[in-house]
This record gives C-alpha cells, structure tokens and sequence, in this order.
C-alpha cells in the first residue's frame, strides 16, 4: 500500500522541503511519515504519536468542504490537523516548524474514541468497531 501512497501524493517542492526537516526524527525527536493512507486518504504527513497530519497545500485544493469533511473525520479519530501552503513552506519553512512544534506541545495525551455514542456516526462505516472483522 505505500507504494500506491507514494504514487497518489504530489512530489511537490514543497513537500520535499518540508520533508528534509520531519524526516529522521529531526523535529523533536519525534518521528512523522510521508504520504501515509489513512483510512480512504493519503495524508502528506502524519505522526502517530502524537497524532498529527499535516497537509501541504498548493492550488489543488480548490474544494473547502471537502477538506473541512476530511478534517473533522480526522478529528473524531482524535488526530490534529494543519494545513499549511506551499509558499509559506517555502518562503517561511522556521515559521512553519515552529507552528508544528506548537502543536506537538498542544496536543494532551489520546483519549478513547466512543463509538456509537449519541450523534456519532463511525466516520468509516465499512471498517467494524472491534477490529478484525468483528
């Protein structure tokens, strides 16, 4: 599956830029991934401890709601999300790291997802609750 991540995502100066300063465990220590599946997406970059997707924006992303409806489905999985542009990661790359690390501090530890709880819809319906086909 990540070949076909890596196929799908955008080779973008940008995100190369990006890349040469999360890569390596370079930014605190912590260690993110390069255009990872998560469920039916393919994120630019994500952390999973703590969890964090950064998505790197260019002119691609005309549609506002559908990247709100991917935000919000992130968020109920307990993932933060930033969005930043290809020219301020190009033009401001220190600013740019410096408002991840800012959200690596923010953000507290995991809580339980509740599924099913009132007005809660799975935001995957296909994948089972329990895991494994339960």
């Amino acid at each position: 599956m990540n070949s076909l991540a890596r196929r799908c995502g955008r080779n973008l100066p940008a995100q190369r830029c990006l890349w040469s300063r999360l890569r390596g465990r370079r930014l605190e220590g912590v260690k993110f991934r390069r255009q990872e599946i998560l469920g039916p997406y393919v994120v630019d970059f994500l952390c999973l401890e703590p969890k964090l997707v950064i998505e790197v924006d260019g002119d691609q992303h005309a549609e506002q709601i559908s990247n709100d409806w991917q935000r919000t489905e992130f968020e109920v999985l307990g993932y933060r999300v930033l969005r930043f542009w290809n020219d301020e990661v190009l033009g401001d790359p220190e600013t740019v790291l410096e408002s991840i690390r800012a959200a690596l501090v923010e953000i507290p530890s995991p809580q339980p997802c509740i599924l099913g709880a009132p007005n809660r819809a799975h935001p995957w319906p296909w994948l089972s609750p329990g895991g494994r086909g339960s």
